[in-house]
């Protein structure tokens, strides 16, 4: 158990001061009534993670779109927050192998449902928050619902691959990616530039073109398919 948290901790990723929040966080009512002490689960903690996810994701699309009405927003706050998504991420970061569940619970197949999965990722916010402040678990819930996150603005799709990747990496790396000219090649009027381009995160992308901006551009737009199927920085 000791050694999947440690792994949880690495994927999340966000490393516990208290690691006792997030034992709490993997711990299911059914594993605790089974038990003969008195084992702490994690309803009360899945009840605070609801409302600091609900926050999280209403201050980044508030913040996204800021010509977005209510109901607009609210819509999109539907879109992202439902039953299936949460259940999705929670396998993503492998959370149903880390839940602590009681044996009748786990031969109804438990592990597998989507409701306890979503539940237990909600549990998890809540540990994260309490753990490390407001400030922790908002860039968990940025960096974990990358790739789910709707388009800024319909301006934004009009912008070059460099611009759009700068905003990208400065949302969710807080830093910009580097280009370097590596080199050129051929006569002056058939040159041919390659250039490397290396995310925050040292993920390298390496690209050719007529000329050096043309180059980088290519290499942005590679960088921006790569982040968009991902789905994790």
């Amino acid at each position: 158990m000791i050694l999947m948290l440690d792994r949880l901790q690495r994927d999340i990723p966000y490393h516990f001061s208290q690691v006792k929040l997030l034992h709490e966080a993997m711990t299911h009512s059914s594993y605790a009534h089974e038990q003969q002490s008195d084992v702490p689960h994690n309803e009360r903690l899945e009840f605070l993670g609801d409302a600091v996810l609900e926050l999280c994701i209403s201050d980044e699309l508030f913040c996204s779109f800021p010509a977005a009405r209510e109901g607009e927003l609210t819509a999109m706050r539907s879109r992202l927050v439902n039953q299936e998504t949460l259940a999705s991420l929670a396998r993503r970061i492998g959370l149903d192998t880390c839940i602590a569940l009681g044996k009748g619970e786990e031969s109804q197949g438990g592990r597998d449902r989507a409701s306890l999965l979503s539940d237990t990722f909600e549990a998890l916010l809540g540990a994260i928050y309490l753990d490390g402040g407001f400030a922790a678990v908002r860039e968990t819930v940025r960096s974990q619902f990358l790739g789910h996150w709707p388009a800024r603005s319909g301006k934004s799709k009009g912008k070059d691959g460099k611009s759009r990747l700068q905003e990208m990496t400065q949302q969710f790396f807080k830093e910009r990616p580097v280009y370097t000219l590596m080199s050129s090649a051929g006569p002056e009027h058939e040159k041919l530039f390659t250039v490397r381009l290396e995310l925050p995160d040292k993920t390298a992308f390496t690209a050719a073109g007529s000329s050096v901006k043309r180059a980088e551009q290519t290499a942005a737009q590679m960088a921006l398919k790569f982040l968009e199927e991902s789905r994790c920085i």
